[in-house]
């Protein structure tokens, strides 16, 4: 990456100027084009992506280091073992239920079909040594009747059925996404996802139906010599506020390393807390669990999000998001959190219209939320990482985005939107964005009803910035009270964008 920066810096240079698009307007409705003149020295090229490493990292996990009581789970542990010696291994239900505060669970490689598994106190959860410990909410289907006309059927009973939420605009929408796309289960075979289709003449080797009065799910492959698995849980792990197990919440964040999570309908992962509905002061929220860290962990194929995540002074490090539906990671009402060294892919899989996806969304009243060096990309059908209604003070550095919706839709002087964002605040106050690579983007940037954004030393490569704002208010709004968290229709200003490099090629 480093690389392709000096190879498009090098040759930008040798000229004396060039022209790039930048919009910026007072409303959806005016825009103005403006050529500008860049002069570089070494000096403005100081701050980029490091390059990674990113995403997880093969670790060698010494024992953790805890006051409380270790834990050994294997997925051929017994619920009626203690757990406590190495040769006598518990179950992950068992385990889940027993720990306390400062308390660990080690887990032997392996797959754990397992999910819904809840707890409320601050543990430490990660491998033993260097294995590699596989969750996944999906079951091995193996009883299939071949009806004979290319179509396989198999009776299921866990299934998730849904429906779009209620802001969800079917006049609009309803043409381009049909609403079983809105259902949470999910068929896998030899590990590739299938598409839900609505009847069984659309199924065919890539796709599924769900008969779901029946409870009858139907494929177009033969399924002998495969092997097919479909979702049985809607998440992997909650860590509840509430009193479970006989235990009361201890407000202690658990700390997550080295573990996969896949294959779960909705999510793999919510942390719980208070999400307020309304204009609210920062130690008003995301105080009911803090602290909470994940680390090298892999989290892929949810038929909703990876994970919500709540709470204070959270850390997700080094891990991959990947192959979600409308978001990957959901970040609400939280604050002093990092998100580092990370992978963010393929979000929006099933290509749902009119529910706004994100790889990152980052919602409701966050502060100080630093997004810094990770890796963004092949996002074709969502935005990048989006701070979202109320946000303040966000920081995001140093990550490369690249290939976050099209380049080649036409860009409207008029309107831009719709359109996927690299970096995306929108209804927030104050935001660094700095050090960033934009490369092959609808838009890199967009800045939307929001006040006080510093936008210095990144580079563009065939992707657009774009700052706007209109006159949206909490007045007569489809959402509510989402604009009243952000700064009124006259105080959206106050924005820089200075020391960038802008360079679009012949096709651009």
């Amino acid at each position: 990456m480093k690389q392709l920066l000096r190879k498009i810096i090098d040759q930008v240079i040798t000229t004396d100027y060039w022209y790039y698009r930048f919009y910026s307007a007072i409303n959806l409705k005016v825009f103005q084009f403006i050529p500008i003149l860049f002069l570089f020295t070494s000096a403005q090229l100081l701050a980029y992506p490091s390059g990674g490493p990113y995403g997880p990292i093969q670790q060698f996990y010494d024992l953790p280091k805890v006051n409380g009581i270790i834990y050994y789970v294997s997925p051929e542990g017994k619920a009626e073992n203690s757990g406590l010696l190495l040769s006598e291994p518990t179950s992950i239900e068992s385990a889940i239920s027993k720990v306390k505060t400062n308390d660990a669970i080690i887990l032997r490689g392996g797959i754990y079909r397992s999910g819904n598994l809840i707890f409320n106190q601050g543990i430490t959860i990660q491998p033993y040594k260097d294995e590699q410990p596989i969750f996944k909410g999906t079951f091995i289907a193996d009883k299939w009747e071949n009806l004979g006309n290319g179509l396989w059927i198999t009776s299921w009973s866990r299934l998730f059925p849904s429906k779009p939420d209620s802001w969800w605009r079917r006049n609009r929408e309803g043409k381009q996404t049909p609403l079983y796309r809105f259902n949470n289960d999910m068929v896998f075979i030899d590990g590739k996802f299938l598409q839900a289709v609505g009847w069984e003449g659309q199924v065919d080797e890539n796709s599924y139906y769900i008969d779901y009065d029946a409870g009858v799910v139907y494929i177009g492959t033969d399924p002998s010599n495969h092997l097919i698995e479909i979702t049985a849980y809607n998440s992997a792990i909650i860590r509840t506020i509430g009193e479970v197990h006989g235990k009361k919440s201890d407000g202690i964040g658990p700390t997550i390393r080295g573990i996969t999570f896949t294959q779960y309908a909705y999510r793999a992962i919510e942390i719980e807390g208070k999400d307020p509905e309304g204009l609210s002061n920062e130690k008003n929220h995301g105080k009911d669990v803090v602290g909470s860290t994940f680390e090298h962990c892999t989290i892929s194929f949810c038929s909703r999000v990876a994970g919500y995540f709540r709470g204070d002074k959270m850390v997700i490090r080094n891990c991959k998001v990947s192959d979600t539906s409308t978001e990957g990671v959901y970040l609400l009402s939280s604050s002093d959190v990092l998100l580092e060294k990370n992978i963010f892919t393929r979000n929006n899989i099933e290509q749902i219209t009119g529910y706004y996806p994100a790889a990152v969304k980052i919602f409701n009243q966050c502060y100080r939320v630093k997004c810094n060096d990770n890796l963004v990309i092949d996002l074709p059908y969502s935005n990048g990482i989006w701070y979202d209604v109320g946000n303040v003070d966000g920081v995001f550095t140093n990550n490369w985005v690249e290939g976050v919706g099209s380049t080649t839709k036409e860009f409207s002087i008029e309107q831009p939107w719709p359109s996927d964002n690299g970096f995306f605040f929108e209804i927030s106050k104050g935001a660094i964005c700095a050090g960033n690579v934009f490369v092959n983007c609808d838009h890199g940037i967009w800045v939307l009803n929001s006040s006080d954004v510093q936008i210095y030393n990144n580079t563009f490569i065939n992707s657009t910035a774009c700052i706007a704002r209109n006159t949206r208010s909490a007045a007569g709004d489809h959402f509510g009270w989402h604009p009243s968290t952000g700064p009124d229709v006259h105080e959206r200003e106050n924005h820089v964008f200075v020391n960038n490099l802008m360079f679009g090629d012949e096709g651009f």
